[in-house]
C-alpha cells in the first residue's frame, strides 16, 4: 500500500498552458496531475488510479518506487553521499563500475570499458558518434530509416522521423539511412543492398565510420529486426572495418528478455548505448561501452556537468544485484511477453487491420492502414484508467512498456483494458 500523506492543494493544470513552452508533449495525451507511484500503479490528486503501461517510456523497467532501489536510494542520502561528483572517484561510481562488470559483462564474456557520457541516452548517442569518427577518421554514419537516437544534433542526424528533425534549426548531415529489416518487404535481405552501396565507388555514399542500429525500434514503432538480419548486418561491418553500434538505450535492460537486447542474435557490438532502466528508479543516467581497442580519448575530450549522478550510481548497483544475479527475471520478461502476445493477437484477429509486433515485454499493436484507430485506442485506454503511448512516423502503433516486474493479474487487467478500448472505438 501506498503510505497515506497530509492532502495538498490541488494543482492547476492550466498552469502548464501558461508558464511552460509549447514543446511539452506527454501531458496533452495524459491530462491530469499525477502526485504518486508505487509498482504499476500511478495516482492522480484526485485519487484516480492508473495502470502504467508506459514505465516512463522505458526508464523504469522495475516500477515506480522499487523498494530494494528505494531504502539504497534513502540510505546514501541519509549517509551525505556523494550526489553530483562529474568524474571524482567516489565509493558509489566504483561499486556500479564492480557490480556492473561482474554481474553482467564477465557472465557474458563480454570486454567493454565503460564511459559516462552524461545523464541521458542522446549524451551516450553523441559520444559513441564521436568515439567512432575519432577512431576511423571517417564522418559518415549508416543509420535507419524509422530509427531513433535521440535530440542532440548528433544523434537527431542518425533520427530518420521527419517530425523531429524539421526542428533542428539547421541541416543534419553526414549520415546515411539505409533500409531497416523488413522496409523492402518480407524476406528482402536489406543488409545486401547495404554492401552493395558501401562497395559501389559510383554510389556516392562515403565510407562510414559506423553503423548505428536498434535490435528493435521502440520509437519507430516496434520494429523488430531478425537475429539473421544483424549477424548480417555485423558481417558487412566487420569486413568493411565499419564499427557497429547498438543502441539499446529503450530496449536494453532485460526489456526483450536479456539484459542486453543483442545477446540473443550472437552479436558483439563494438560500441554499446545504455540508458533509460539503467539506474533502475528512474534517475538521469547513462553509458557507452566500448571495446578496450577503441578508447583512444585523450583526458577530458568529451565530458559533461552531470555524469556523475552519485544517487543513479546507487540505484543502478542495486538493480543489478537485486535483478541480474540469475536468469529469473529474463526467463519471466519472455513469459509475459508471450502473454502479451497472445492477447494482442486475440485483439488484432477481432480488429482486421490491426497486426501485433514486438519482442519481450515490448508489444505494439499496429493499425499502419488507419493510424487514427490506434490513436483513438489509446486515448480511450486513458479514459479507462490505462497508460500506454503510440510511436510510429505517423503514431500508428500502441506501444505497449509494462513494468518487467508487473505481477500476471495486473498484466492481464492491462491488456483487457486494451482489449476493451479497441472493442468501444472499433466496434
Amino acid at each position: 500500500m501506498m503510505r497515506e500523506t497530509a492532502p495538498m492543494p490541488l494543482a492547476d493544470l492550466a498552469a502548464l498552458s501558461r508558464l511552460e513552452s509549447e514543446v511539452r508533449s506527454y501531458v496533452r495525451a495524459f491530462p491530469v496531475v499525477f502526485t504518486k507511484a508505487r509498482g504499476s500503479i500511478m495516482v492522480d490528486q484526485q485519487g484516480t488510479e492508473y495502470l502504467d503501461f508506459f514505465s516512463g517510456a522505458g526508464s523504469l523497467n522495475y516500477g515506480h518506487n522499487d523498494p530494494r532501489l528505494k531504502r539504497a536510494l534513502l540510505d546514501a542520502v541519509d549517509d551525505d553521499a556523494l550526489v553530483q561528483s562529474l568524474d571524482l572517484a567516489t565509493a558509489a561510481q566504483i561499486g556500479f563500475l564492480e557490480t556492473f562488470s561482474r554481474v553482467i559483462l564477465e557472465p557474458r564474456g563480454l570486454r567493454y570499458k565503460v564511459q559516462f557520457p552524461g545523464p541521458s541516452g542522446a549524451s551516450a548517442v553523441e559520444a559513441a558518434l564521436k568515439l567512432a569518427r575519432l577512431v576511423t577518421g571517417r564522418s559518415n554514419v549508416i543509420a535507419f530509416t524509422h530509427g531513433y537516437h535521440g535530440m542532440g544534433l548528433g544523434a537527431l542526424a542518425a533520427s530518420a522521423d521527419a517530425r523531429f528533425r524539421s526542428a533542428a534549426g539547421h541541416p543534419l548531415g553526414n549520415v546515411t539511412f539505409a533500409p531497416y529489416d523488413g522496409r523492402l518487404g518480407e524476406g528482402v535481405d536489406t543488409t545486401e543492398h547495404l554492401a552493395q552501396l558501401l562497395d559501389d565507388p559510383g554510389s556516392g555514399v562515403d565510407p562510414p565510420a559506423a553503423v548505428i542500429v536498434e535490435t528493435v525500434q521502440g520509437e519507430g514503432g516496434v520494429n523488430v529486426a531478425r537475429g539473421s538480419w544483424l549477424r548480417s548486418l555485423a558481417a558487412v561491418c566487420r569486413a568493411r572495418g565499419v564499427l557497429l553500434i547498438v543502441d539499446d538505450i529503450q530496449v536494453g535492460c532485460g526489456r526483450t528478455g536479456a539484459f542486453f537486447s543483442f545477446e540473443e542474435a550472437g552479436l558483439d557490438p563494438d560500441i554499446v548505448t545504455v540508458s533509460k532502466a539503467l539506474s533502475g528508479y528512474g534517475l538521469p543516467m547513462a553509458i557507452t561501452l566500448l571495446k578496450p581497442e577503441l578508447d583512444v580519448w585523450r583526458p577530458g575530450a568529451h565530458n559533461g556537468t552531470f555524469r556523475g549522478n552519485g544517487l543513479a550510481f546507487v540505484t543502478a548497483t542495486a538493480a543489478l544485484e537485486a535483478y541480474w544475479q540469475d536468469e529469473l527475471l529474463a526467463g519471466e520478461t519472455r513469459r509475459k511477453g508471450e502473454l502479451m502476445r497472445e492477447r494482442l493477437q486475440a485483439i488484432a484477429q477481432r480488429h482486421p487491420g490491426l497486426t501485433v509486433r514486438g519482442r519481450g515485454m515490448i508489444q505494439g499493436l499496429a493499425g499502419t492502414g488507419r493510424p487514427e484507430d490506434v490513436q483513438r485506442i489509446a486515448r480511450r485506454a486513458f479514459e479507462n484508467g490505462l497508460i500506454v503511448e503510440t510511436s510510429g512516423a505517423a503514431d500508428e502503433v500502441l506501444k505497449l512498456l509494462p513494468a518487467l516486474t508487473i505481477d500476471d493479474k495486473l498484466l492481464e487487467r492491462g491488456l483487457g483494458i486494451v482489449a476493451a478500448s479497441a472493442a468501444e472505438t472499433l466496434g
